[in-house]
């Protein structure tokens, strides 16, 4: 494969100007592979490089995979989008909404107004959010002790909803959920569905939810950046026994496997899903809610969110979805997400193009790593020439 000159030299200057340590992407096409390409290394200082096999924490990249999962059941007859979601728990069951709080800082709930669907976990307009974007959940955590998702315990799922389902869109646990609720309608553990039905049957062999020894000699650091821009490696996440698997973010992968996911829906949904399930989960499913705008409320961790300023975005069944023509090329229709370390996708089923870069930096929505993100994506559509 060539790599395309105008692309190489968009990363190695990212990474020679301390942008960002280093960096995977690829791109192709229903036809094959057309761009690949590995910069810097795994670490700032490191003698390890960057290599196309580098393993990273892809976060809410997870997202998309858990989503796929789900329709793969609604296709089977086990789950239903528009139905109330089986009563697996009271969070989702009986939901509760967050009216504000008493005078002692408790929390004040009344019953949701109707019931949570899948579409609405996967289109995030359940209620569900997150505490670094939302500062009453994370009002709501502190007041009553609840566990952080962090921990791994089943109890920081039961968070009350910050709106009622269907209301409008905001971020969050959602698809955490969704995987709660593919275990339950297959009976088998996340990390098992998905070997069987989907990162088995594509080959992805370097994703799951707890990388072997050979994986961790080969995962990239995450660097946090500071105010004046520079990068400080962090330590390695420490793998604790968890009570659930993080459907909303816990998967580790590479940037070829991810981009094996991508080219199945693609190619219109390969040995996963069927092409119109693939259709329909590419559609706008919350109408005129806007979407896609986030502020923060952990400066560290995130930046403020608006990855397509200017721009109605609208959400599909588990991710992004651009309705007008992105700036740097994509086609109206497109689809799209990211991770919190700065790891980014896009497929435009149009164009039949799907490309992915991978880097590990905090906080996530960084404007440098972006504009990298945007030339890259530019690179590609110059390869692939006019319609």
């Amino acid at each position: 494969m060539t790599s395309p000159a105008a692309i190489d030299a968009v990363f190695e200057h990212a990474v020679t100007a301390g942008i960002v340590p280093g960096v995977v992407a690829m791109a192709a096409t229903a036809g094959g592979p057309i761009y690949e390409g590995a910069f810097g290394t795994r670490k700032l200082g490191g003698a390890a490089p960057m290599s196309l096999d580098t393993v990273f924490r892809i976060a809410s990249m997870t997202k998309a995979i858990t989503s796929v999962a789900a329709m793969q059941l609604v296709e089977r007859g086990k789950l239903t989008l528009d139905g109330p979601v089986p009563a697996i728990d009271p969070a989702l069951a009986s939901p509760q909404v967050l009216t504000g709080f008493d005078t002692a800082g408790q929390p004040l709930l009344r019953p949701a107004k109707r019931p949570i669907t899948l579409k609405h976990l996967l289109t995030h307009t359940a209620g569900f959010c997150y505490a670094i974007w939302n500062p009453d959940v994370e009002r709501t955590i502190k007041a009553t002790g609840m566990p952080e998702m962090a921990s791994g315990k089943l109890a920081a799922m039961r968070l009350p909803l910050m709106f009622d389902p269907g209301d409008r869109w905001e971020y969050g646990i959602n698809i955490d959920w969704v995987g709660r609720l593919v275990e339950e309608a297959s009976g088998q553990k996340l990390d098992a569905y998905f070997a069987e039905h989907i990162t088995g049957p594509l080959g992805m062999s370097d994703t799951g939810f707890a990388p072997s020894p050979g994986q961790r000699a080969r995962q990239a650091v995450v660097h946090q950046r500071a105010a004046d821009g520079s990068l400080t490696p962090q330590p390695f996440e420490e793998l604790v026994p968890r009570e659930f698997l993080a459907g909303g973010g816990g998967l580790y992968s590479t940037a070829g496997d991810y981009l094996a996911f991508l080219r199945a829906l693609l190619e219109g949904g390969g040995k996963i899903l069927k092409p119109e399930t693939v259709a329909l989960m590419g559609e706008n499913h919350i109408g005129e809610l806007p979407a896609g705008v986030l502020k923060t409320n952990a400066p560290l961790l995130t930046n403020d969110v608006d990855l397509f300023p200017g721009q109605k975005m609208r959400w599909g069944l588990g991710y992004m979805l651009s309705p007008e023509p992105g700036p740097n090329g994509r086609s109206a229709g497109s689809v799209t997400w990211a991770g919190l370390f700065n790891s980014y996708y896009w497929l435009d089923p149009k164009r039949r193009v799907a490309g992915v870069a991978m880097t590990q930096v905090l906080p996530f929505a960084d404007p440098q790593v972006l504009a990298i993100c945007g030339a890259f994506e530019r690179g590609v559509y110059t390869e692939l020439g006019a319609e």
